[in-house]
């Protein structure tokens, strides 16, 4: 069978072809097509041969071979074959102009489909749970007016105090999905295997928040797969990997070398569907877990993301006042009892939200939600340049139709003086404007289903054309009708309106040389061709300050080795071969690093005994070990490092200049400070940037300590290759059960800014269409005109006139309106990045330069567009164009 599907024609194509072909014909030209695919198939690849075959299928769009779903005995559909037939001669006999309106259409249809099918996908996330309309997250928010903001982790026993108060919640259940204790990453192996293969996806889930989730099982019982203490829920694919070819209930795995809690397998449930939010592969139990001795009873730390399954029929927005208000009765007076100033913000400002699940991808943007999602705003902006280029696809052919009225006038009067009505005339302007969009259509979506690969890339997705949805031709043909008509609709209204008399007093050719609405058109195609270029240059401005600027660290040549957790008490020998090396200038050893993703812990503080009288700062505290600041060079301002052989430094601190401004230490050296225990500053490092762009430079605080699932390595050579190599054997050496794994710190830095990369290709990719179908309809009316104005260009060179001024007659007019579009399109660009733009707290500032580039760019590409057609006119003989006078 798989031969066979091979070398099958693509299904699309042969789905279009039988659909519009008549019974006549369809069998012999069906039978002759595929016996080409078959020879091309033979002696080219089938991506080629694919190739062919669409384009001959598009080919065999003619009249003679259309399928006939009409009465031939009926007047009207005689009429409508008629006008069928004019259309297509129309589109033969001017070749030139029907490409520009078919190339436009197609271009701009190409995306929409694609846009259609992202925008589908994105909006599709998290709607396969079941009772998925009963299921909200529940989100912390401070409505601080100085410190907006929310957040999404909570107390241990949030969950459960509010099931058990209210009954319109009939299912609580929690989540850790951070880089915390075995969640995040770990070194996995079965209890009876010895070599650890590294895993990403681990997270640690309630029975409940299971129950609430409803995954396919594959092996095991949902409603107990989390039940027991130290179980773990594996994703088909790990079973496979670890247990192939039998069922893993029961069986062990061992994360990290920790021999003394092994985790056993309470079940197996299908692999995460990438349309959901949650994309784990091992969900470690929560039941009897407690991180610390009271952690699971008290309010003091929020490390949980919590999930309700409403009962039937309830108002969420009634039940958030309720849950707002319990909070508060029991966290405000926990914090007063400490004597934390907090309390009465929290009283004031502090509030739950309830978001709904289906809202999780799209609009968490906000949240500081460590998953991986969507954005709204990607989804509009996509929308709007999708929808912007189809609309200047729509001016070509708005525009060309108008501005050939002159050639259309003796058709129209002749049709009006044998008895036509208007109405008739619409029509038949209608169903030219709709056959134009239904061939576009058709290398539209051959012309999607090329560029998808570019698409996916871009928008960071793995999409397909659903040819085998069998919604896709009939929406497609319907957006063609809508789109046919709405560009047509003008014109048809236009060259119906034309009167015999006006027609042979040459009125009509002498306003088809001008007109306002025109005119408008263009500098409309062009200001958003502006605004485009202007985006893709600031993205790239903005994107080249992000990776080129002082970081207050030194991220080049560092190599990060990672899954060293499960190395144990081989750590320090692993460092000591390391620095042997004579490439290796300084080893480290931390999970905390100055990029996303990595290890975080948040805490309170404030300046030693004044806990009950100033409010807290947050601040990171980052264990690292004596080696971490020399390691990823940063700048120690003030004091020492750590010293190991130092007990005292077992209670230091190292912190930035941001947290000694914020604790208000003007002389941060000894001074005392305090979270639940005392510590003594020792350094001030300088501010360094340890999370996204986006936001400033927090509070953080270095204290000594070894949490090291992560080794930095810093290199002092270029021959990388070689430095890797002397590495891994050094690895190797120590552990060789365990396949070394590096990442370089300088890209896992830029993989941070992905998003703003992909809207960067996003409008150069744009851009480029817009530019693109822009230029189309200005060359289309530029060879209009020169053909309208052939005798006056011709008289004008017989009296004298140089090809420079001939150049600049034909030129002048259309660089006018160029030159609008810049003055409308620079101000609307300018105020639309710096919106943009405002996302960032370190950010460009829009320089001059942009917009003179972007100028440039728009007059060089209208220059070169308009100028084939006017130099050619300019440098013809005059005789040609004067021989029928």
């Amino acid at each position: 069978m798989k031969p066979e599907k091979e070398i099958h024609p693509p299904k699309w194509a042969d789905v279009l072809l039988k659909w519009f072909c008549s019974e006549r014909v369809i069998e012999t030209l069906q039978g002759d097509l595929y016996e080409l695919y078959a020879k091309r198939r033979s002696k080219s690849s089938k991506l080629k041969a694919d190739y062919s075959f669409i384009g001959d299928v598009i080919s065999s769009i003619r009249p003679f071979a259309i399928r006939k779903l009409w009465s031939k005995h009926s007047n009207t559909n005689a009429m409508f074959r008629n006008n069928l037939k004019v259309a297509w001669r129309g589109l033969v006999k001017h070749k030139m102009y029907s490409l520009i309106k078919v190339g436009g259409l197609a271009i701009g249809i190409t995306a929409c489909l694609l846009i259609s099918i992202f925008v589908k996908d994105e909006l599709s996330h998290d709607r396969n749970y079941t009772e998925v309309e009963r299921i909200y997250r529940l989100i912390n928010v401070s409505n601080d007016p100085a410190d907006f903001e929310k957040w999404l982790a909570h107390q241990a026993l949030v969950a459960q105090m509010m099931k058990n108060q209210f009954p319109e919640i009939e299912m609580a259940g929690r989540l850790i999905p951070y880089n915390w204790f075995e969640g995040g990453e770990n070194q996995v192996r079965r209890s009876d295997r010895m070599s650890n293969a590294y895993e990403d996806s681990f997270a640690f889930m309630d029975q409940e928040l299971l129950e609430i989730l409803r995954p396919e099982m594959v092996y095991g019982d949902l409603e107990s797969a989390l039940s027991k203490p130290n179980s773990i829920l594996i994703s088909r694919a790990k079973a496979d990997k670890y247990f192939p070819d039998e069922n893993p209930i029961g069986k062990t795995l061992i994360l990290d070398e920790d021999l003394e809690n092994p985790k056993v397998v309470g079940g197996v449930m299908e692999n995460p569907d990438p349309q959901n939010h949650l994309q784990f592969d091992f969900l470690i139990s929560l039941t009897e877990r407690e991180f610390w001795r009271g952690e699971q009873t008290s309010w003091c730390c929020s490390n949980y993301n919590v999930y309700f399954k409403l009962a039937e029929g309830i108002n969420a927005e009634e039940l958030q006042a309720k849950l707002t208000k319990v909070m508060q009765e029991n966290y405000v007076p926990y914090l007063r009892e400490r004597g934390n100033l907090y309390a009465e913000a929290v009283e004031q400002y502090r509030s739950y939200e309830l978001q709904p699940v289906v809202d999780i991808h799209l609009y968490s943007r906000d949240l500081n939600d460590v998953l991986k999602n969507g954005d709204i705003r990607i989804v509009w902006l996509f929308s709007a340049i999708a929808f912007f280029v189809l609309v200047l696809a729509c001016i070509n052919f708005i525009n060309l139709s108008t501005a050939k009225s002159a050639n259309r006038a003796k058709e129209v009067g002749l049709r009006k003086v044998v008895g036509s009505f208007r109405s008739n005339l619409i029509g038949q302007f209608l169903t030219e404007s709709i056959l134009v969009t239904l061939i576009s259509t058709a290398f539209g979506i051959m012309l999607a289903w090329v560029l998808m690969p570019f698409f996916n890339t871009i928008s960071g997705k793995t999409l397909d054309i659903p040819f085998e949805e069998w919604w896709l031709i009939p929406s497609m043909i319907i957006l063609a009708i809508v789109v046919g008509t709405l560009a047509g609709i003008y014109p048809a209204f236009y060259l119906s309106a034309f009167r015999p008399i006006e027609v042979i007093s040459g009125k009509v050719s002498k306003g088809a040389k001008t007109s306002t609405l025109r005119s408008i058109m263009v500098i409309f195609q062009f200001t958003c061709s502006v605004i485009l270029i202007v985006g893709s240059l600031v993205v790239y401005q903005q994107m080249q300050f992000m990776l080129n600027k002082d970081l207050g660290y030194d991220k080049e040549h560092v190599v990060l080795l990672q899954g060293v957790n499960s190395i144990g008490d081989k750590l320090d020998l692993l460092q000591n071969n390391l620095l042997n090396l004579s490439d290796v200038q300084s080893v480290s050893a931390s999970n905390y690093l100055p990029v996303s993703g990595t290890k975080r812990d948040q805490n309170e503080f404030w300046k030693e005994g004044r806990s009950k009288i100033d409010k807290a700062i947050g601040a990171q505290v980052w264990h690292v070990d004596d080696d971490y600041i020399e390691t990823l060079g940063m700048n120690l301002m003030l004091g020492r490092d750590f010293d190991k052989t130092s007990l005292r430094d077992s209670s230091s601190l190292i912190i930035n200049q941001t947290m000694a401004r914020e604790l208000g230490l003007d002389d941060p050296i000894g001074a005392r400070v305090q979270n639940w225990e005392g510590w003594t500053v020792i350094g001030v490092i300088e501010d360094f940037h340890f999370e996204s762009m986006r936001d400033g430079i927090g509070p953080l605080a270095l204290a000594l300590g070894r949490f090291g699932s992560v080794v930095p390595v810093r290199v002092k050579t270029n021959n990388m290759k070689g430095t890797l190599e002397e590495i891994t054997a050094a690895w190797d050496e120590i552990m060789p059960n365990q396949p070394i794994r590096y990442s370089f710190l300088d890209e896992v830095f830029a993989s941070m800014y992905e998003d703003v990369q992909r809207t960067g290709s996003v409008f150069t990719g744009f851009s480029v269409l817009a530019i693109f179908v822009a230029c189309l309809g200005l060359f289309g009316l530029s060879a209009f005109m020169v053909e309208q104005r052939s005798k006056e260009i011709s008289i004008r060179k017989v009296l004298g006139a140089s090809i420079k001024m001939i150049f600049s007659l034909l030129t002048i007019n259309f660089m006018k309106l160029v030159g609008m579009s810049l003055l409308i399109g620079i101000p609307v660009s300018f105020y639309l990045m710096q919106e943009w733009l405002l996302d960032f707290e370190f950010r460009i500032e829009i320089g001059w330069i942009v917009f003179v580039v972007a100028s440039i760019i728009t007059t060089i590409i209208a220059i070169a567009t308009i100028s084939f057609e006017s130099f050619k006119a300019a440098v013809v003989n005059p005789v040609k164009g004067l021989r029928s006078e």
